[in-house]
């Protein structure tokens, strides 16, 4: 891989991150301290970097010319394929607009047209976040959700549908909701009077509830729909 290979190579994983809602250009920019127009010259092809200034943004990125040279051949695989990357991260930051990559996991590919086809039921800002992540389901939730949700299971999670919407017909839609002493739950949801009523599967589960605060909306408590649940192979 030549030089400019790898400079093509940056770009593409630098516009990936900008696309996903993980990254902006400014961001980027105080990351590394150079001018922003510096960043968006790059990107646009107007200029190379320099040896330090290609070191500085990979430190940012958390990178290394390994990692980037595996990760150009998994995105062009992936996108010959038709697939599209969903990052994995724990389910305790999973209300996180966007994730560094420490934090991920893994990525995951889904079909392109898949992810395409979900609806989104969204209510209040959420353009920069990420929209689909992955979680795996831990021991309250296999609890709580059984047999829906069993050990191991990995969660799709719609982050643009926050709203208490039907998503199928006699099929409620399980949710991903965190309650303000910061615990992460799986669970049905329904809005009784100020509170989130949150149902599990399990009649052996108990019921939760979440309070909704003076100004708030109760789905700025719901971080997202279940929309995929893949079980452990």
């Amino acid at each position: 891989m030549l030089v400019n290979d790898l400079q093509e190579a940056l770009r593409a994983n630098i516009n990936q991150r900008i696309n996903a809602g993980l990254l902006t250009g400014s961001q980027l920019a105080r990351q590394t301290g150079f001018q922003q127009a510096h960043i968006s010259n790059f990107l646009r092809h107007r200029r190379g970097l320099s040896v330090e200034a290609f070191d500085s943004i990979l430190t940012a990125l958390g990178l290394t010319i390994h990692d980037l040279a595996g990760l150009q051949a998994t995105s062009r695989t992936a996108s010959l394929a038709g697939f599209e990357d969903v990052p994995a991260i724990s389910l305790e930051i999973a209300h996180y607009p966007s994730f560094p990559l420490r934090s991920i996991g893994d990525q995951f590919k889904f079909k392109r047209t898949f992810l395409r086809r979900l609806r989104p039921a969204l209510e209040g800002e959420r353009s920069q976040w990420t929209r689909f992540v992955i979680v795996r389901a831990n021991a309250d939730a296999v609890t709580a959700m059984s047999p829906r949700i069993v050990s191991g299971a990995t969660l799709l999670v719609d982050r643009h549908y926050n709203l208490l919407e039907p998503y199928r017909r006699r099929d409620p839609n399980i949710y991903i909701v965190r309650r303000k002493d910061g615990r992460v739950l799986v669970r049905y949801a329904e809005l009784q009077g100020t509170q989130l009523s949150l149902r599990p599967h399990s009649q052996e589960a108990p019921m939760d509830f979440v309070a909704i605060e003076s100004g708030h909306s109760y789905s700025d408590y719901i971080i997202g729909r279940v929309c995929y649940i893949g079980a452990e192979a």
